[in-house]
């Protein structure tokens, strides 16, 4: 190429349709799903809530999630770099706390049930890092995280339109 030559960038693809506007059409499950999610991250530190949630949706692949709390994630003080080690965490393992890594190793265990249950090992991690209400709460966060997912993959929703402090 010379000089003189521009390149000229390919577009990107379409983005694919929204299946379902769920929230619209079952509000109440909706604002139901909104309190669950806010009480669940009740004494949480907010830097580890999202990483729970980054993670978990990463696991699940819902493209909606990943995009919002990344965003909620660096818009609350979280770096670039643990954020983009996170899917690699067993590898980067020095990026985070040993009290983190038990709730990642956590969220992988409640998020894939299918490969055995919650191990009792990778529980007792996490209790012992974990107060009794700590570790409570942290299961809630787990699970509703994985609710949402749920609903984003099932229904399509479109990531990179979010902006922190907006809800689902």
């Amino acid at each position: 190429m010379t000089n003189t030559e521009t390149t000229v960038a390919e577009p990107y693809a379409a983005e694919l349709p929204v299946r379902l506007e769920w929230a619209r059409h079952a509000p109440e499950v909706y604002k139901a799903m909104v309190r669950l999610d806010s009480a669940a991250k009740k004494g949480l530190d907010p830097k580890l809530y999202e990483l729970v949630k980054i993670r978990a949706s990463q696991i699940n692949h819902c493209a909606f999630c990943i995009d919002m709390h990344t965003k909620d994630a660096l818009a609350a003080g979280e770096s670039v770099e643990r954020i983009v080690q996170l899917g690699a965490w067993e590898e980067s393992r020095h990026f985070y706390t040993e009290k983190e890594l038990a709730a990642i190793e956590l969220t992988e265990a409640v998020t894939v049930l299918t490969e055995g249950f919650v191990p009792d090992e990778v529980y007792g991690r996490a209790a012992e890092r974990f107060d009794e209400a700590e570790l409570s709460q942290l299961i809630a966060a787990i699970t509703v995280i994985n609710a949402w997912n749920r609903f984003g993959v099932t229904c399509r929703m479109t990531p990179g339109h979010y902006r922190p402090g907006q809800r689902h």
